[in-house]
């Protein structure tokens, strides 16, 4: 498979062809990071292409899209906890200043991270833990990426 699916996200996953898909949501699709310096990131995609803010969306449309994030970041945070002690927190963050549609990250936060980070937004972190090779996703990823799913799976079950 090739990186096409970068450039169209949401149409990739909705042709089943965007390889960091971990579940279809009611409003979205859960998405590994491609990059996991921070490892367990992870992003809800919204499922309607064009779709660019949260007000674009039906407020029903709206809610269904936050209840998915909720889910994510509980399925982050479940996991992040059993795999690493030093599990802090997840913070949750709907941006949209770079890609022009709606998506919100799911960002980890761990105690091991630098002292002048640590409590700090992640988007302060240098180019070189976004571009470095070793943080790319990867096969390395795939028990977190099977655990993530299931606890999605669980979380869906569960209610």
């Amino acid at each position: 498979m090739t990186d096409d699916w970068r450039t169209d996200r949401i149409g990739a996953a909705l042709r089943g062809q965007n390889p960091t898909v971990l579940r279809r949501l009611e409003a979205g699709f859960a998405v590994i990071g491609d990059v996991q310096f921070l490892p367990g990131y992870s992003v809800l995609l919204v499922d309607e292409p064009g779709v660019q803010r949260l007000s674009d969306l039906p407020r029903a449309r709206r809610l269904s899209f936050l209840s998915d994030m909720d889910r994510l970041g509980e399925a982050v945070e479940r996991v992040c906890r059993r795999l690493d002690p030093d599990f802090r927190r997840v913070n949750l963050e709907i941006l949209g200043n770079t890609d022009p549609f709606l998506h919100a990250h799911v960002w980890p936060r761990f105690g091991w991270e630098p002292p002048e980070l640590v409590g700090r937004p992640v988007w302060l972190y240098p180019d070189n833990r976004w571009n470095d090779e070793g943080f790319r996703l990867g096969p390395q990823h795939d028990v977190l990426r099977d655990r993530l799913g299931s606890e999605l799976d669980l979380l869906r079950s569960t209610g």
